[in-house]
């Protein structure tokens, strides 16, 4: 399955921007699927992620209450609401989708290792 993200650009710090994630293939649609960023020199980080059926839904701790991610109908879209952005929200944003167990209701995983497909990046500045 191929994923392709896209949404990304330049905001002003407080700004709102949208990402969305397309997913190829309708069959794999129960999986769960995440957000991930990176900056240079860093690791990959958990941004949020979300069950097949969007009532599993997890986030990291810096983007709680900013940021709203949910899954589309049908579930091969996934979208990711950011709002008040800071300039630490800049990075280059992936989306991904982990093969687990649990059916639509599978726990999305926090660690980039565990996903097993990957779409490019898009890239998110924030300005002070």
């Amino acid at each position: 399955v191929q994923l392709q993200a896209y949404g990304g650009g330049l905001v002003q710090a407080g700004g709102s921007l949208r990402l969305s994630c397309a997913a190829s293939d309708r069959t794999f649609s129960y999986n769960p699927m995440s957000w991930f960023r990176q900056v240079p020199g860093k690791e990959r980080e958990f941004v949020a992620g979300v069950s097949g059926s969007g009532r599993n839904i997890k986030y990291a701790d810096s983007v709680k209450g900013r940021f709203t991610i949910s899954r589309g109908n049908p579930a091969i879209t996934m979208a990711l609401q950011m709002n008040s952005l800071k300039p630490e929200d800049t990075a280059e944003y992936f989306c991904a989708m982990a093969i687990v167990s649990g059916g639509y209701n599978g726990v999305p995983p926090r660690r980039p290792d565990e996903y097993d497909y990957w779409g490019q990046g898009t890239l998110v500045t924030v300005s002070s």
